[in-house]
């Protein structure tokens, strides 16, 4: 009877927390949830039809929600088809961690929602109007089994995104502009049922798809080459409108696995077959049915007791005096070097116990007792906590609100839109002292979702100090949102300047192109060899060379690459861009000599106006550098080289110097290559000797040429 009375307890706080779950299911809804979906709504233009509020609201609540589910007190479906919705999808979508279906397929949606929900299982974006790319943040979400981007105009390489999608069952790229080969990553769809590729412009063969579970398979009207695998021909198939190689296909290589083939008529979990029949749910609540509530019921006393169990047992060990001893004193301190939170109760019933990272492995085995310890000795002594230092935010940036940067850019709109990196997107922002800034969004898959290892990148980036580099001047960490602030620079990238120049716009003289490279070169030697450590950018690029009015260059992203974790990663995805040493293509390692590599390369641009790689050109001219490196000693070939904008107009020693330093920095080993602090010197001495024609200086905006002699004009460049 007396271990009776003891379980009793437990069984009435069990009701107590069932009482508590249940109350949940009526209560107000997430307001991480609430959030997104305001900013979902702004994004969206605010369309009136939804019944959706801007600011607030309860959607897992008595109002009514057009388009969203809840479970509890959390969204777990959003599904708003054919409503003839545009704009874009807020900024705060991968807050939502309980959203497994997401339909907004059948609209007018152009943005490509790059930040997604993590955990979707279902994601249809399908009959819309995207350009461009998958988003990368896909290939994080391991839980998809149904992934369509149908029906829209993407037309870039296929992202290799897929690794990690072992349960995705069915893809369906189907009538886009995609083009390039398909990516080796297709081979880790290890449950794929039904693959649609048809309407693109892919190349290549589709060896990749080989040994994939497929059941169905359509890869009509492509450019597809090659052999049809033997593996594939058992499926439904459809190949049409490519060109397939005619006779017998070549024995496959030895130690070729044998074609893994499921049951054609296996189903995997749930259904992955649209969900369109003409009546939509997506304004249902799917609450807690009776059977729900059983399910809640029995497994919190199970529990219940189970705990209640072993707490008798063990306590049936111990003397009576040793329990009345326990049970009178408190808590026993922890020592020096174990820390622990304890979050104070909104009501006096409830205590928040979260004393570790749950992300940490833990032992769930109980050690033995030891008699004379009390409980928290028992449970937590020579178990030290290894929690992360507190970073202080930077003083001097500014700390801004998510609020206040989506008013700046009207809620990142397309107009602000100024480009977009290996990092995130970067927008126009107009702040309220009248001041115009560029806002990087940080793309969530690439940054660590804790605060304070941001905080800390922050940290590191505000030191960062040269008139050639981007100056820093705030940031945001909200929501699980990560923004980077930066000064404005109104005549664009050296990357626009060079290569989308319109008849309306005057090309870039010579003397501009060795002040940019010149400044370009002090901000990398001030990285290199004045900071410490020393920060390797790892990409450089002219759309990462910045230009104000006066064509001074600043260099942009500095320290970005450096303190990010997992940079190396995402840079190296996006490889093939035409700026990489060598050695980083092996190695997918980058330092500072590979830093001097790719400034070369740039230098390469200024020299010739050409793009590092271009698809466009003959095969033999595609790579800049292979096509310029065996030319640029020869000065007749140079010649040739040179940017037809500049007309001739170029001093002819100057650009045979200039080339020599392109030639000492795009070495293909890196111990020849020089630091960056002779190639400033190599560069200022180029200025100091050049004779500068004043037929070659006139304005670099267009206007009238500038007046002073040759030596005031070397001197600016000084």
């Amino acid at each position: 009877m007396t271990e009776d009375r003891r379980v009793l307890p437990w069984v009435f706080i069990s009701t107590c927390i069932l009482g508590w779950m249940l109350s949940a299911v009526n209560g107000n809804t997430d307001q991480t949830d609430v959030a997104a979906l305001n900013a979902m709504f702004t994004g969206m233009n605010s369309p009136s039809e939804l019944g959706w509020s801007a600011n607030g609201g309860d959607p897992c609540g008595a109002q009514l929600w057009k388009g969203i589910t809840c479970s509890g007190n959390r969204v777990t479906e959003i599904k708003l088809p054919n409503l003839g919705l545009s704009g874009s999808f807020g900024f705060q979508l991968q807050t939502m961690t309980s959203v497994t279906n997401l339909d907004m397929s059948h609209n007018n949606f152009a943005t490509m929602p790059y930040q997604l929900p993590p955990n979707l299982q279902r994601l249809d974006l399908s009959n819309n109007q995207y350009t461009g790319s998958i988003p990368y943040s896909i290939s994080d979400m391991t839980s998809l089994t149904y992934l369509s981007f149908a029906h829209n105009q993407l037309q870039n390489a296929l992202s290799d995104v897929f690794q990690r999608l072992s349960k995705l069952d069915t893809l369906d790229l189907s009538f886009n502009s995609m083009s390039g080969s398909l990516p080796q990553g297709l081979s880790s769809l290890t449950s794929l049922n039904s693959l649609y590729l048809q309407n693109n412009q892919f190349t290549g063969t589709i060896d990749v798809l080989a040994n994939l579970p497929l059941d169905t398979l359509n890869v009509e009207n492509n450019h597809f080459t090659g052999w049809i695998p033997e593996q594939l021909k058992g499926i439904n198939l459809q190949t049409g409108g490519n060109t397939w190689n005619s006779g017998p296909a070549p024995p496959p290589p030895p130690g070729t696995p044998p074609a893994t083939r499921r049951n054609p008529h296996h189903k995997s979990d749930g259904s992955n077959s649209p969900s369109d029949d003409g009546t939509s749910d997506g304004g249902k609540k799917s609450g807690i049915g009776g059977g729900g509530i059983a399910g809640i019921v029995i497994s919190i006393l199970l529990v219940g007791a189970v705990v209640a169990f072993f707490l008798v047992r063990r306590k049936s060990r111990k003397s009576s005096s040793d329990i009345e001893k326990h049970d009178n004193e408190p808590f026993a301190p922890l020592s020096s070097n174990e820390v622990r939170e304890v979050k104070s109760a909104q009501t006096p019933s409830v205590v928040d116990m979260k004393i570790f990272d749950t992300s940490a492995s833990v032992n769930i085995k109980p050690p033995p007792i030891e008699r004379h310890k009390s409980f928290d000795e028992d449970e937590f002594s020579k178990k030290p906590i290894i929690v992360k230092k507190t970073v202080k935010a930077p003083a001097n940036v500014k700390s801004y609100s998510i609020a206040d940067l989506q008013i700046a850019t009207g809620s990142f709109s397309m107009d602000n839109l100024l480009g977009e990196g290996s990092f995130g997107r970067v927008y126009r922002a107009h702040s309220d002292d009248g001041k115009v800034l560029a806002v990087k969004k940080i793309d969530s898959s690439i940054l660590p979702h804790d605060s304070r290892d941001f905080i800390e990148i922050v940290s590191n980036i505000s030191n960062l100090h040269h008139p050639n580099v981007t100056e820093l001047v705030g940031y945001c960490s909200e929501h699980g949102q990560h923004l980077l602030v930066y000064e404005f620079h109104k005549s664009g990238s050296l990357h626009d300047l060079l290569h989308l120049s319109d008849e309306y716009s005057k090309p870039l003289i010579w003397n501009s192109r060795v002040k940019i490279a010149l400044g370009t070169a002090r901000a990398l030697e001030y990285l290199h060899e004045v900071c410490s450590p020393s920060v390797v950018h790892k990409n450089i690029k002219s759309a990462n060379i910045l230009l104000d009015v006066d064509l001074n260059p600043h260099l942009s992203d500095s320290g970005l690459a450096s303190y990010i974790p997992n940079a190396d990663q995402v840079l190296n995805r996006n490889a093939g861009s035409g700026y990489d040493a060598p050695e980083v293509a092996l190695s997918g390692q980058y330092t500072l000599k590979s830093d001097v590599y790719s400034f070369g390369i740039v230098m390469l641009e200024l020299l010739s106006g050409r793009k590092p790689f271009d698809s466009s050109k003959p095969r033999s001219e595609q790579s800049l550098v292979r096509w310029a490196t065996p030319q640029l000693h020869d000065i007749d070939a140079l010649a040739k080289m040179v940017d037809p904008a500049l007309e001739g107009l170029y001093p002819v020693k100057s650009l045979s110097r200039f080339a020599d330093v392109i030639a000492l920095c795009v070495q293909p080993e890196p111990e020849f290559r020089p630091p960056m602090s002779e190639v400033v010197q190599a560069l200022v001495r180029l200025v100091q000797r050049a004779n500068m024609s004043k037929r070659t200086f006139g304005t670099d905006q267009g206007g009238s040429n500038r007046g002073g002699d040759d030596q005031d004009n070397t001197q600016d460049m000084l």
